[in-house]
């Protein structure tokens, strides 16, 4: 009979068992279940629930029970449904009745609200390292290649040269508000909900506060109802790790363009890509494409703990069971991406002088030369219009912006003098923007350091 058994006077049906068990996905929270039942049972023992010997066996023996999973040594099954239940059972298998006590006043409610936000705070933790070494590989691409010159785009057409570590600097920005919104999010779940019981508490005088201070949680939760209920801080992770993916998916499609026959701006490492079962020839971006992919993944999990929790009343319904399933699958989905793409970006190799020829059309300059006549005491709207009905009459007249004569220049933009003729030049343009934020090889150069000592 299950631990929850004594109202019913059947055994559940088999299949039952099967459909209702969480065991064999919440496993990996056994070391959290012991953490918390180990200092609720301390607790129990210093308020004079449960003897001070009862307490100690049961952390010798959850210590014994942990070790035993480490090494595979443990049987999980359907019929003890979750990680809470095994564990019980086996400290009610060595100790008895004594074993039974450390479930005074608690619920698995509360046990497993417990459980995740342990497994969550070190879980953010984590992937907020693993995406500083995800920045550190943006960086270090930076500091290597970053003087290279390549377009810019907007509507994914030609816009204006940038440097190569301007690009990539940019999703080092990205990254780094992931990095806060992970921080942030830490902050709700680093909450203790243990002592809620089922919803209401309990009539035995725990002390919530001792278990708050031993488990190093920031408070205790305010509401008991609230506290097994509130799957927020698991919503809002996974809200953070869609973004997160969303950067990813962006960087990829960045990645998987310049590694086109069209573009040839870089060539991956052959250790990160793979061929076609059909054509010879073929290198395929796999890595960048699958994140891309794995990105739909992602948010596929926050719909459905949004979709899952919305019309839930107060308190805990079984329901919330299925919210382990897509939190764990965007985390793991989130750490194979980052186990494999610092490593991939760490070895691109960068065609500088394609990108270069790219960010050469003088028509990328264009802007420039209206920059040029506002210097002059031009209003902008006035030199845009001169530059654009110069850009119009190279394209009927056949000819590249910078194939023009001074004369010709002038049939459009009268005021143009001959240094408008030396603006067509990538390195220069690029060299003219050195404001705070812009592209100017000073300015990133000030970036990289910037970020390289905030990374050291």
């Amino acid at each position: 009979m299950a631990l929850w058994g004594g109202r019913f006077s059947t055994q559940a049906d088999k299949e039952l068992s099967e459909f209702s068990e969480s065991i064999s996905f919440d496993k990996r929270l056994y070391k959290y279940d012991i953490m918390g039942s180990k200092a609720h049972s301390t607790m129990l023992a210093e308020q004079g629930i449960i003897p001070q010997k009862t307490a100690d066996a049961i952390g010798i023996e959850l210590d014994k029970i942990e070790k035993a999973i480490d090494e595979g040594d443990f049987t999980f099954c359907a019929e003890l449904e979750d990680i809470h239940m095994h564990i019980e059972s086996a400290l009610i298998e060595k100790l008895g009745d004594e074993g039974a006590r450390v479930h005074s006043a608690r619920s698995r409610n509360d046990q497993v609200a417990l459980d995740i936000r342990l497994y969550l705070r070190d879980i953010v933790a984590e992937i907020a390292e693993m995406i500083r070494d995800f920045q550190r590989a943006l960086v270090e691409q930076a500091d290597s290649n970053g003087d290279a010159i390549l377009p810019g785009f907007t509507h994914l057409q030609h816009a204006q040269p940038v440097l190569f570590g301007h690009h990539l600097l940019a999703y080092v920005e990205m990254f780094d508000r992931d990095i806060e919104r992970l921080n942030d999010c830490a902050k709700r779940i680093n909450v203790m909900p243990l002592g809620s019981g089922a919803l209401a508490g309990s009539t035995l005088k725990i002390n919530r506060e001792t278990v708050c201070k031993s488990l190093n949680f920031s408070r205790v939760t305010r509401n008991s109802m609230d506290a097994v209920a509130d799957r927020d801080f698991a919503i809002e992770l996974i809200s953070d790790l869609a973004i997160f993916a969303m950067h990813v998916s962006r960087l990829s499609e960045d990645i998987i363009l310049w590694c086109s026959q069209e573009f040839n701006f870089i060539e991956l490492d052959d250790a990160f890509c793979t061929g076609s079962s059909l054509m010879p020839q073929k290198k395929n971006p796999d890595i960048a494409e699958l994140s891309r992919g794995k990105t739909a993944r992602v948010y596929g999990a926050l719909t459905t703990i949004l979709t899952l929790c919305k019309g839930l009343p107060l308190t805990y319904n079984r329901d919330m069971q299925e919210d382990k399933e897509p939190l764990f699958d965007a985390i793991d989905t989130v750490k194979k991406i980052l186990r494999l793409y610092p490593s991939m970006v760490a070895t691109m190799n960068i065609k500088r002088d394609n990108m270069l020829n790219a960010a050469s059309d003088p028509a990328l300059m264009a802007t420039d030369l209206a920059e040029k006549l506002v210097e002059m005491d031009m209003p902008f709207r006035t030199a845009h219009h001169r530059v654009g009905s110069f850009v119009k009459w190279c394209k009927d007249n056949n000819k590249a912006l910078n194939a023009t004569t001074l004369k010709e220049m002038q049939e459009t933009i009268p005021e143009a003098t001959a240094e408008f003729l030396e603006l067509f030049s990538p390195e220069s343009s690029v060299a003219k923007r050195e404001i705070t934020g812009a592209t100017g090889p000073k300015e990133v150069a000030k970036q990289i350091a910037f970020w390289k000592q905030q990374l050291a």
